[in-house]
């Protein structure tokens, strides 16, 4: 159980005849990306939907790489990555995880055994001295003039982006207050072989690590400093002598943050890093979880930072306080290019990698693109955790063309008056939720995974002056419709049947509906008709 690696993985695709190798010789400026986006839209509405995994064989200025590209890019993939028949699996042994029965007697506590013993075997596993030296990863090592990221065939994926950019990484920091690791995923544009950007937008967790390093940096200068204006995501002013006191410049710079990045994990890991964690659960647990066996980490070599020791490529190195740099624009997963703005510096200190590396990348774009299964993989496996804190919740539906924070639909067992607009700022109220933009609540009796249906009742169950109802708070960064950078007002349509206690004193009609005898009659006589 569990991939041991992406070549692991890889095997497994070819086998499932799930991955197309493209030996004819293709650039990896836009030519890749390309290929890609049209094998992402193949199949659209049909079971193959999401087209095959794509093997790059035969790179342009780049002999003998390889590059996976969609690997995640349809429901069947996603279900192989996560070694499940459904995602609802995982959701199901999540729900077992937080609600366990209650032992009442001895063999009843014998019997939980098992289930703690497997929960033990989940977490991240650190090698140690031959076994760390011998990692997969460290098969060949590169210091000082050698580092050159350019080396790997890195993509530019749309015409107007500011340059290549490597769109698959698991990036590791490190809380400085609790010494947790993270794994997040954050596109990096690469500036030269030594450097890349980091786009680390303001709400995301390597953020907040990054902004507590500053505040660290500048706590003798209270007052001195806006330390949201030098950092992270959505912020125009460069940082300069004119904008910042030359006493904080003096003291800040220099400082470095650690950084390490990971590129071509197994299926798990990689998919880990996109999920929204609550923080204090670590992201190489949950892959454990996923996997059903600890992931193995090593130490790297310049970083006190551990990365996945089956990765293809590491890049260690750091970011330096206050250094920031215009980056972008990227063609993003909205459907329009993200515009430029400031961000960190990555500075890139060793590369580590295994022998003849595959490089894994991804394209995002006008949906339906691969992050589309991949999102709604994050709301299948993480459905149980929102129903742990809003416990009214059916069912949740991210739509593809919500592109994960436009759109959110959900289904409640509505209990008294009003219930709809609490389930609304409660999702608001929870963790990377708080960017959804439109939230539509529906009666429990309507699947949310019909997108029709709840358009019907959305389009009849509403007065739209009573029903729907706006708000202001913290909007995605790559919202660029929103008032002010990160900062801009969401909506909620309450669809749900109103109840006299709403106002509401008429009779609410009934929904046609025909009787189960009926049905059953007609259906044999369909068959033989072969009416649908």
């Amino acid at each position: 159980m569990g991939y041991e690696s992406l070549r692991d993985w890889i095997k497994t695709l070819d086998k499932a005849g799930e991955l197309k190798r493209i030996t004819a010789p293709v650039s990896p400026i836009l030519e890749m990306a390309e290929i890609a986006d049209r094998a992402c839209k193949s199949g659209k509405g049909t079971a193959r939907a999401g087209g095959p995994a794509l093997l790059f064989e035969n790179i342009i200025g780049h002999p003998g790489a390889r590059v996976l590209m969609n690997q995640f890019g349809s429901a069947r993939r996603m279900q192989l990555a996560l070694e499940v028949n459904a995602l609802d699996e995982v959701a199901t042994r999540i729900e077992v995880l937080l609600r366990p029965q209650a032992p009442t007697s001895f063999m009843d506590k014998l019997k939980m055994l098992p289930m703690l013993a497997e929960v033990g075997s989940f977490f991240p596993k650190r090698l140690e001295g031959a076994a760390a030296k011998s990692a997969p990863c460290k098969e060949v090592i590169h210091h000082g003039p050698a580092v050159d990221v350019l080396k790997f065939p890195i993509l530019q994926t749309w015409p107007q982006d500011g340059g290549r950019f490597i769109t698959l990484p698991c990036v590791t920091t490190r809380d400085p207050k609790s010494n947790k690791r993270n794994l997040g995923m954050y596109r990096m544009q690469v500036y030269d072989g030594q450097s890349t950007g980091m786009h680390w937008q303001r709400q995301k967790v390597a953020a907040e690590h990054f902004r507590d390093r500053m505040r660290s940096a500048t706590d003798d200068l209270t007052g001195a400093v806006d330390i949201m204006a030098l950092t992270a995501g959505g912020t125009t002013a460069a940082l300069s002598t004119e904008s910042v006191p030359q006493t904080v410049l003096t003291k800040i710079r220099g400082q470095r943050m650690e950084v390490a990045v990971a590129i071509g994990t197994d299926p798990a890991t990689t998919f880990s890093a996109i999920v929204p964690a609550p923080p204090e659960v670590e992201e190489y647990l949950i892959a454990g979880f996923l996997r059903g066996k600890a992931v193995e980490l090593v130490r790297c070599e310049t970083v006190d930072l551990d990365v996945p020791a089956t990765a293809e490529i590491i890049l260690e190195g750091y970011v330096e306080l206050g250094e920031l740099r215009t980056e972008g624009p990227f063609g993003d997963h909205t459907g329009f290019y993200t515009m430029q703005d400031e961000y960190p510096v990555f500075h890139i200190t060793c590369i580590t990698h295994r022998k003849d590396p595959i490089y894994a990348a991804t394209v995002v774009g006008k949906p339906p693109m691969e992050d589309t299964w991949m999102i709604k993989a994050v709301e299948r496996v993480f459905l149980p955790l929102m129903k742990l804190t809003i416990p009214e919740i059916v069912d949740i539906n991210l739509p593809a063309e919500g592109v994960a924070h436009n759109l959110m639909l959900v289904s409640i067992r509505k209990s008294y008056a009003g219930h709809a607009r609490k389930v609304m700022h409660a999702i608001w109220g929870l963790g990377q939720a708080m960017f959804t933009k439109c939230i539509v609540v529906v009666d429990e009796d309507c699947d949310v995974q019909d997108v029709a249906e709840v358009m019907l009742r959305a389009g009849n169950n509403i007065d739209p002056e009573r029903d729907i109802q706006f708000t202001l708070g913290p909007v995605d960064t790559l919202d660029h419709a929103s008032r002010l950078p990160n900062f801009g007002s969401k909506m909620g349509i309450d669809a749900t049947r109103k109840w006299p206690a709403e106002g509401f004193h008429r009779p609410w009609p009934a929904m046609l509906s025909m009787t189960p005898e009926i049905k059953a009659r007609v259906s044999k006589i369909c068959k033989d008709l072969g009416i649908g």
